[in-house]
C-alpha cells in the first residue's frame, strides 16, 4: 500500500448530504486516497444533537458537539450545516487556522460570499463550493476554470428541482398548482414551508453565485430579480402549451451592451418565463437541474443533471475535497475568486426581451384598436394576438336558457409581442390595466430563450 500523508477532515453538520459525505468517506477512503494522492482521515462529524436520528448509520464516537475543537488542526473543513450563522463564524475560523474549505451553503456564499472569499485570499486558502448550485451538475468549476479564458455572454438555468417539479407536472397532467405542491411535499421534493423554493428565493442565491463566477463581478443577492410561481395556474399553462412553450422558472444571468451605462453591465434575474418546447431546457422534467451557457468562443453549453439528493449532492461534496487535498499536497497558495471586472448589475426595467400578456376585455367594436394604440404608443410592437370570446358569468341569467339581453360577452387577448425594454412593457401593462375597455391583466410573461 502506498504511504500518503495523511490529511485531516472536519465535516460540519450530518443531515442528509453531511451523513452520505460521511458515509462515502468512511467507505471509499482507500479510492480517494489513490485519487487525491493524501489518505483523507475524517477526524470528527461537529452536530447539535449527537443523538440525533440519521439516515446513515455512523460510528458513534465520530460526533462531537465542539465545532471549534474539532476545527483546530484540521486540514480541510467540510460546512454542510446550512444557514448563515454558525456557519460563517465556522468557516472564518477553519481558513484563518489555515485549512482549506468546502461548503455547499448557496445561502451563505451569496449572502457573505466576498467576505469569506477576500478571508481566504488574505491567508492564501481555497474555497470550493461546487455543491452550492445545481448540486450534482458540475457547473462551478467549468465557469471558474474551463471557461476562464472565454467571455460568458449568457447563462440560463433551471436551478431548483422543487419548481420544475412542479411546473412540469402541472404541464404534464394539467393539474393545479396546490395539488401539485401538496404531492411534492408528501414525496419530500418541498419542505412544509416551501416559501424558499415556490418564491424563487433559493434560484435567487444560486443565480447571484453563478453570475458572479461567470462575469467575474461581485453579484449581491438584493441584485437579484427575483419572482416566485405561487401564481401560476391550469389556464396559463394551457395557453403556453397552445402557443408552442412550456413555462419554467428560469435564473437568467446576461450580459448587457446598455446606452444608459455608457457600456456593458449584467442583469440577473429568476423568473417563470416562457420557453420554446424545441430548446433544451424545455425537455428538463421531474426534480432534474440544468444549466445552459452561451459562451462567446465556446458557444452553447449544456449542464443537465440531479439538482438536490443526499448521495448526489455528496458527489460534488467530495469532488471538492479531492481538490482540496491535491492543493494542500502539491502546496502552494489557493486561486482567489476573480471579481475584478466589476461590472454594473442594472435592475430589471434594462432587460430586454419578448413578452406574452393576457387581457380579459369587453368584447365590443374598437377594443382591439384601442389595446394596440397603447402598446404602440408604449413602444411594445405586436408580434401576435389571439382572442377568444366567452359569455360574463356575472351577469349571466339566473334562469338557464334565457338570455340576459344586459350580459356582456368577455374577450381573451393573448399577444405576443416582438422585443421590448422591461421598463416600456411594465409601463404599458400599467396603462392597459388602468384603460376602460380592460377589465383584468390576467398575466405577464417574459419568453426565453428563442
Amino acid at each position: 500500500m502506498t504511504d500518503y500523508r495523511r490529511l485531516r477532515v472536519a465535516l460540519l453538520g450530518a443531515g442528509s448530504v453531511g451523513s452520505q459525505v460521511a458515509d462515502l468517506l468512511l467507505r471509499h477512503g482507500d479510492e480517494l486516497a489513490d485519487r487525491a494522492g493524501a489518505s483523507l482521515e475524517l477526524a470528527g462529524i461537529a452536530v447539535r444533537d449527537v443523538d440525533a436520528s440519521r439516515d446513515v448509520d455512523l460510528p458513534r464516537e465520530l460526533f462531537t458537539t465542539d465545532a471549534e475543537t474539532l476545527i483546530v488542526g484540521s486540514d480541510i473543513v467540510i460546512e454542510l450545516m446550512g444557514g448563515l450563522e454558525p456557519a460563517q463564524t465556522y468557516l472564518l475560523q477553519a481558513i484563518n487556522s489555515g485549512a482549506d474549505v468546502v461548503t455547499a451553503n448557496k445561502a451563505l456564499l451569496a449572502t457573505h460570499g466576498p467576505e469569506i472569499f477576500d478571508a481566504a485570499d488574505q491567508v492564501g486558502a481555497s474555497v470550493y463550493y461546487e455543491a452550492a448550485a445545481a448540486g450534482a451538475i458540475p457547473i462551478i468549476r467549468p465557469l471558474r476554470d474551463s471557461l476562464a479564458g472565454d467571455r460568458v455572454q449568457r447563462i440560463m438555468g433551471i436551478v431548483n428541482g422543487t419548481t420544475n417539479y412542479i411546473l412540469d407536472r402541472m404541464d404534464a397532467e394539467g393539474a393545479e398548482f396546490a395539488d401539485v405542491l401538496a404531492d411534492a411535499q408528501a414525496l419530500g421534493y418541498a419542505e412544509a414551508d416551501p416559501t424558499a423554493d415556490v418564491e424563487g428565493y433559493d434560484a435567487a442565491q444560486k443565480a447571484a453565485i453563478l453570475a458572479s463566477l461567470a462575469f467575474h463581478t461581485s453579484v449581491p443577492l438584493d441584485a437579484v430579480h427575483r419572482e416566485g410561481i405561487t401564481h401560476i395556474d391550469k389556464a396559463m399553462m394551457d395557453a403556453a402549451r397552445h402557443a408552442g412553450f412550456v413555462i419554467k422558472l428560469l435564473a437568467v444571468c446576461e450580459r448587457l451592451a446598455d446606452a444608459d451605462t455608457a457600456g456593458e453591465s449584467i442583469s440577473v434575474r429568476v423568473y417563470p418565463a416562457l420557453v420554446p418546447r424545441e430548446h433544451p431546457l424545455a425537455s428538463v422534467h421531474g426534480a432534474n437541474n440544468a444549466v445552459f451557457v452561451q459562451a462567446e468562443a465556446a458557444g452553447d453549453l449544456m449542464f443537465y443533471g440531479a439538482g438536490a439528493g443526499g448521495v448526489q449532492t455528496a458527489s460534488a461534496v467530495l469532488g471538492d475535497v479531492v481538490s482540496a487535498a491535491r492543493r494542500h499536497i502539491a502546496g502552494g497558495v489557493g486561486v482567489g475568486e476573480s471579481t475584478r471586472a466589476n461590472l454594473p448589475v442594472v435592475p430589471i426595467g434594462h432587460v430586454v426581451t419578448r413578452y406574452q400578456v393576457t387581457l380579459e376585455v369587453s368584447d365590443l367594436p374598437g377594443v382591439l384598436a384601442t389595446v394596440a394604440g397603447i402598446l404602440s404608443d408604449g413602444k411594445v410592437s405586436i408580434a401576435t394576438v389571439e382572442q377568444t370570446v366567452s359569455e360574463d358569468l356575472s351577469t349571466a341569467p339566473a334562469v338557464p336558457g334565457e338570455r340576459d339581453e344586459t350580459s356582456t360577452p368577455v374577450a381573451h387577448l393573448v399577444i405576443g409581442t416582438h422585443r421590448a425594454r422591461e421598463q416600456d412593457l411594465s409601463e404599458t401593462v400599467e396603462r392597459l390595466a388602468a384603460s376602460d375597455v380592460v377589465e383584468r391583466v390576467v398575466s405577464v410573461l417574459r419568453v426565453e430563450g428563442d
